[in-house]
């Protein structure tokens, strides 16, 4: 028996034909979770639908976005409305998607953003609105349900950290129809009792389990309360309205715990080593006063009167040894240069000669007599020795040669 080949175009065409003449396909509504979505400049919207066991291809055409009232991102929750094809030379099934809406969570998630928004436009979240966390909290307001994991871990922390702050719970409604005004009254109460802060939250759960602080009546209390407060709604993944208003947002309730309570013991290390740097600051400056005041002293006696005396003293003693130096060398080089001249004095000394058998004659007046022919016969001289001096007149003259 022959069996008939067909081309692949002639099978991706069966398919085609037998997928659009089946009534379910032409129009059917698919639920689930967006992924891969991506905006075509053409205007088109091409996105995965998935589940947990499987995912079909989808595409938006642009014609069809007018009833489209929010932005499609991944991991929304979606009912898409449409009719399956094949297209022929892929030999690849879509949706041809009609119309998009936002289903269970991924409704409440576009209630979330809108709210957002808004309170982002009323200026809510800006930042010169948040409050400071006080360091040092003594009392310490918790608004959240009375039993359940996150009173405990709250209370846990707290006490770990530091055994005497004091914890006010105001047990709210924090899920269901009643969650929200409970909430409000409980921020209102603490704040009547002026507790230092405040930790507004809940344990983890589905979004529709964490709406009540998705609220505007909640948001508004958060942002009236004059005490700071702290956000602590689920696990680190979750985010709530309140986390934007909140002057502080904590992951969970245990971190909320950690930052409203400051740990004692390391409040006490700190405080010890302040304790220490104090006393090496005194000490340093105590040993810096000691030398400044050892300057001062020195000082004060190097100008003192008493001071200025002895060095004054010690200078004429300086100067007066320098004076009896310079004294006894001039006298010295005196007494020299008289020895010298006395010496010179000596060796030319008329006296001297007398002693050595020559004679000083002098005429009437006085004056020496060096040359006999200035003599006359009668002159009279006078004729000095050694141990005499003798009166004499010229009686002869005799020449000689002696020159």
């Amino acid at each position: 028996m022959k069996q008939n080949v067909y081309s692949v175009s002639q099978v991706n065409s069966y398919i085609k034909n037998m997928i659009s003449q089946d009534f379910l396909c032409s129009s059917i509504l698919i639920k689930g979770e967006l992924s891969n979505v991506k905006y075509h400049s053409s205007g088109h919207i091409y996105f995965t639908l998935k589940d947990v066991g499987a995912a079909i291809s989808c595409v938006m055409f642009a014609s069809d976005r007018r009833g489209l009232d929010f932005r499609m991102e991944d991991g929304q929750q979606v009912i898409a409305g449409g009719n399956i094809d094949v297209f022929v030379r892929d030999g690849r099934y879509q949706l041809y998607a009609k119309q998009v809406a936002l289903a269970g969570g991924g409704a409440l998630y576009e209630q979330f953003e809108r709210l957002k928004r808004e309170l982002e436009e009323m200026g809510m979240f800006a930042p010169e609105y948040k409050q400071q966390i006080p360091r040092y909290a003594k009392r310490v307001g918790v608004v959240t349900a009375q039993t359940g994991a996150a009173i405990r871990d709250i209370i846990q922390v707290s006490k770990r950290r530091n055994p005497y702050v004091q914890i006010i719970l105001y047990p709210a409604i924090v899920q269901g129809e009643y969650a929200v005004p409970s909430i409000v009254r409980g921020i209102r109460e603490l704040e009547r009792q002026n507790v230092d802060v405040m930790i507004v939250g809940r344990g983890g759960g589905s979004i529709e389990d964490l709406w009540a602080f998705n609220s505007k009546e909640v948001a508004q209390a958060v942002f009236d309360c004059r005490i700071p407060i702290i956000s602590a709604v689920g696990h680190e993944t979750d985010t709530t309205i309140i986390d934007y208003v909140a002057d502080l947002r904590a992951p969970t309730p245990s971190a909320a715990a950690e930052l409203a309570v400051c740990d004692i013991m390391q409040l006490l290390l700190q405080m010890e080593g302040y304790r220490d740097a104090l006393a090496q600051a005194l000490d340093r400056k105590l040993q810096f006063s000691r030398m400044q005041t050892r300057q001062y002293q020195l000082r004060l006696q190097a100008l003192s009167p008493a001071a200025i005396i002895r060095e004054k003293r010690m200078r004429i003693l300086s100067m007066e040894e320098t004076l009896g130096s310079v004294m006894e060398g001039k006298l010295a080089q005196a007494k020299h240069r008289l020895q010298v001249d006395s010496a010179h004095l000596s060796a030319v000394s008329p006296l001297k000669r007398l002693g050595s058998g020559y004679a000083y004659v002098t005429d009437e007046s006085g004056g020496a007599i060096t040359d006999g022919r200035a003599l006359h016969t009668g002159d009279h001289m006078t004729i000095y020795l050694k141990n005499a001096t003798v009166r004499a007149t010229v009686e002869q003259i005799e020449e000689s040669n002696y020159e």
